[in-house]
């Protein structure tokens, strides 16, 4: 352990030689107080028995009593509990390491200072492990006093299919993990990134992994915003953003070759990290700013950026990431100001192929904007109205048609005189 380290062992502290618990809750505190308190209450009030479970708190060089709270803890839980005092890292996966390479339990959560478990949560999540085989577990979150991921939720399933699940978009890293599979991959947090850390060790664990479930018929975590404005992810600079998106492209890149499956995953770097880059807030910002995020943003979509993972998009997503892709940030702009006024795009409608499109600015008025750009490949809402994609219609060339013509008359003149001599006979018969 480092000089500037200590490590603080209360009545419930786990004896070299002990029986392996079945979760380690490693939480990485920094000036924490006062969410600290309900979180490490939340954990006391699980279902488990607290033998078989083990916490692994790092102070991060807390001035708020953080540490001194998380030493009185220690010292009176039943929970096995080791506090570690370490100096500032700078960010949450300095702590999280450390805690990680505590660990001795058979799954490890990481559970935010801020944050609390819901009752039962980890009695829930490693019975779904356990009968699973799964590597990842996943709980339903709710957010307190700040906006949750939902569509992940909306039903439990032991197994489910990466590629085609919402599960993507929940890449935040409060979930329950096997351990062993971290320890075999030798996975920890990149502390060189300031954000997105938590999505690229958690796209790996999806990745690698034996398989993710979901419990979603019970709320297991409660994400909680701050009041103090002090949450890790209100802050920090746009570029380390672009860092965080180029981190989980090429990662999803390296373990995914090109095709379908890549892009299904893509759409999450993609719509959550990138896009809001380019939204309106982008109208208030300087020319240098705006010329900078083009700038970030042009190699990643000359990697990645493909018509199929265009496809997954709604029309707006796709419009302006299409015209980062061309390098008309004047274009861009224009859109913006569009969506910033709230207009509304008018639809246009089109067979054979039956295809829709939201006539958002400069569609068809010659600078070069694709109409794949406009087009209506996924479900939206404009207006409060529901817009759905057209059902494609089976369609013949011209060419194709004439040719099933001709068939059919050839066939009708073929069997026409069998069946009038056959008429005949009859007649004569009769």
């Amino acid at each position: 352990m480092d000089a500037n380290e200590t490590d603080t062992r209360g009545s419930g502290a786990a004896e070299p030689g002990a029986v392996e618990p079945d979760v380690s809750i490693v939480i990485g505190a920094y000036e924490a107080m006062p969410y600290l308190i309900r979180c490490l209450e939340s954990v006391e009030g699980q279902t488990l028995p607290a033998g078989r479970m083990e916490i692994v708190a790092v102070d991060d060089g807390s001035t708020d009593g953080t540490g001194e709270y998380l030493d009185a803890f220690a010292a009176r839980t039943a929970i096995p509990t080791r506090v570690i005092h370490q100096a500032n890292s700078g960010g949450p996966s300095g702590p999280r390491n450390t805690g990680l390479s505590l660990a001795r339990g058979r799954y490890v959560f990481f559970l935010d200072a801020d944050d609390y478990f819901g009752p039962e949560a980890l009695e829930r999540m490693v019975a779904m492990g356990d009968r699973a085989g799964t590597d990842v577990i996943l709980g339903k979150v709710v957010g307190v006093n700040r906006g949750a991921a939902k569509s992940m939720w909306k039903e439990t399933v032991e197994r489910v299919d990466l590629y085609h699940s919402n599960v993507k978009f929940t890449l935040s890293a409060q979930k329950l993990f096997r351990r062993e599979l971290l320890q075999r991959l030798g996975m920890s947090f990149d502390e060189k990134l300031r954000t997105g850390e938590d999505a690229l060790f958690t796209m790996e664990a999806y990745l690698r992994g034996n398989g993710v479930s979901v419990v979603a018929d019970h709320t297991c975590y409660y994400l909680v915003g701050r009041d103090d404005g002090k949450h890790v992810t209100k802050s920090g600079s746009y570029v380390l953003r672009f860092d965080s998106a180029r981190a989980l492209m090429r990662l999803i890149a390296t373990h995914v070759p090109p095709g379908p499956r890549r892009d299904s995953l893509m759409v999450r770097p993609f719509v959550i990290t990138l896009l809001p880059q380019f939204g309106p807030n982008l109208l208030k910002q300087s020319k240098a700013v705006r010329e900078k995020k083009m700038a970030l943003a042009a190699p990643l979509l000359a990697a990645y950026w493909t018509p199929g993972l265009a496809r997954g998009l709604k029309a707006n997503e796709r419009l302006r990431l299409t015209c980062v892709a061309m390098g008309r940030l004047d274009l861009l702009l224009d859109v913006l100001r569009f969506m910033k006024a709230k207009s509304e795009p008018a639809l246009v409608h089109e067979d054979r192929p039956s295809r829709l499109y939201l006539a958002y600015p400069h569609f068809r008025d010659g600078s070069g904007l694709p109409d794949s750009a406009y087009e209506v490949t996924v479900t939206e809402w404009i207006g409060g109205r529901r817009i759905e994609a057209p059902e494609p219609k089976p369609y013949l060339s011209f060419a194709r048609r004439v040719v099933r013509k001709i068939r059919r008359t050839a066939l009708r003149t073929l069997r026409a005189p069998r069946s009038q001599r056959g008429r005949a006979g009859a007649r004569t018969r009769a």
